[in-house]
């Protein structure tokens, strides 16, 4: 690219000659292609320093800021938890704002604050306990304040939910479920 562009531009000057197995196209083949790798190097750098196009270096350095690597995988859930970390303060202790912060870690729970002053974490799009919980856990107690109670809510099947489904045992075993299968059969949570 930048070989082109060096030649129309010296062109006009008619004191250079082009032609192949020339030195001075030879010379102008070498300043382009070095011209070329720095434009690249310039333009992985702004893309990289950037959190919202940053894809590989600039993802893991803005990760090795916090103390636990968030838990997204994807390149856009890893951007989206980025920010979501950047933003916490000590203005983000409302429940609202804690949500906020979870979401954008990549973490699929919210918080609900309990009258007894305990935060409760919900996961209600997981039945059971989530994948990766560890992880997940280390992060929310890192997020959340210290002086808060946290208790984590995991979803299993009721009996008043089998109730409701008119769940018989022949239809569990028609299902061909497990115990462990049947507990997770949860309905969503609305």
């Amino acid at each position: 690219m930048y070989e082109q562009y060096l030649q129309a531009l010296l062109e006009p000057l008619g004191v250079y000659h082009f032609e192949a197995g020339q030195i001075q196209q030879a010379e102008l083949a070498t300043w382009g292609a070095e011209l070329d790798r720095v434009s690249w190097l310039l333009e992985r750098a702004e893309r990289e320093s950037i959190t919202a196009t940053a894809e590989e270096l600039g993802l893991a350095r803005r990760e090795a800021l916090f103390l636990h690597r968030p838990a997204a995988t994807a390149v856009k859930d890893r951007r989206d938890a980025i920010a979501a970390l950047l933003q916490i303060n000590g203005d983000s202790l409302t429940p609202s704002a804690i949500n906020l912060t979870l979401q954008g870690c990549g973490i699929k729970a919210w918080a609900q604050e309990q009258e007894n002053g305990c935060l409760r974490v919900l996961f209600p799009e997981v039945a059971g306990i989530p994948e990766a919980f560890d992880q997940i856990q280390t992060i929310i107690l890192e997020i959340l304040p210290c002086h808060l109670a946290v208790e984590f809510y995991f979803r299993y099947l009721t009996w008043e939910e089998c109730e409701r489904a008119a769940f018989t045992w022949q239809t569990v075993e028609m299902k061909q479920h497990t115990w462990d299968s049947f507990q997770l059969a949860v309905p969503p949570m609305t």
